[in-house]
């Protein structure tokens, strides 16, 4: 059974959030709150924002190339912060244009939630990795999520802030996992000898925030499961259990990928979720298996 949103606040005391992104994680999250502990969120979507009314929710519409209307506004009136947008090029877009508002306006602040990715550890060969671990980016992206993470501690340490940052692996979950994959044709058992994935239920997400954002920790933590595994193992076994037919083996350097889908392979690593168990948190899914179980056509 998938956990139900539970719809409750997140604490005794009036809390207001205000997302930025309200995307795949951050809407799981905000699907559990009460409705009253929501002061806005944001889209870049004019169709999603209406859903996101329809839904209850207080909608801004921003693309990140100039300030949302509105939003500065709200933020005044919220008390916790979730950031849920990638940086680009020329960094957090969030910062770029809403940064002063963070800075100087928003008397009621606790907290601020920043995700992020374990891109920032870069490639260690399949080894361990923990939150203490060198941080050494290979791709363009994840060089611009460890300048984005730098940009939000030095905010929240110059505001005097709780900041949690979330490194997630792979995200997965209802609509985005691989029976969705086996159904469409699209599976692959890409082989490269030596290349494992964490990888993370988008619910894991959801109560791992819950509980960050509910006691207003201070951390950075991974946010992943317990079992780094081959992708093509992750395949099969949804294969097997959802009666799909195995999609034939494909080597790695043969095969045709993109430039963003080969470079994930360029990282190569096993992700601890220790520190995230020593603050309380259990996962709903431990492992892929109990996911996949799960989320079973």
């Amino acid at each position: 059974m998938m956990p139900a949103a539970s719809t409750q606040p997140l604490r005794a005391r009036p809390t207001r959030l205000f997302v930025f992104g309200c995307g795949y994680s951050a809407k799981r999250f905000v699907e559990g709150l009460a409705r009253e502990d929501v002061s806005g969120v944001t889209t870049r979507s004019p169709d999603k924002a209406r859903q996101f009314a329809s839904a209850g929710l207080v909608p801004f519409l921003f693309d990140g190339t100039v300030p949302g209307e509105g939003i500065d506004a709200a933020l005044a009136e919220t008390t916790h912060l979730l950031i849920s947008i990638a940086p680009g090029p020329e960094g957090d877009s969030v910062l770029r244009h809403h940064g002063d508002a963070i800075r100087s306006m928003m008397p009621e602040l606790e907290w601020i939630g920043y995700l992020s990715t374990v891109g920032v550890y870069g490639d260690h060969g399949g080894a361990w990795v923990d939150e203490t671990t060198q941080l050494r980016p290979v791709s363009q992206r994840s060089r611009e999520r460890v300048e984005a993470e730098a940009d939000w501690l030095r905010l929240a340490r110059g505001r005097g802030v709780p900041l949690s940052i979330l490194r997630l692996s792979g995200i997965y979950g209802p609509g985005r996992n691989a029976f969705e994959n086996l159904k469409s044709g699209k599976a692959r058992r890409l082989v490269k000898p030596g290349q494992v994935f964490n990888r993370i239920h988008v619910d894991d997400i959801a109560g791992a925030l819950r509980l960050l954002a509910a006691r207003n920790e201070n951390a950075i933590v991974n946010v992943t499961d317990d079992e780094p595994a081959p992708p093509q193992d992750v395949v099969a076994f949804a294969a097997e259990i959802g009666g799909f037919d195995l999609p034939p083996e494909v080597d790695f350097e043969s095969a045709d990928l993109t430039p963003m889908a080969r470079s994930f392979y360029g990282e190569n690593k096993r992700v601890r979720n220790q520190r995230l168990k020593s603050l309380g948190y259990e996962f709903f899914f431990p492992t892929f298996r109990e996911g996949l179980g799960a989320l079973k056509p």
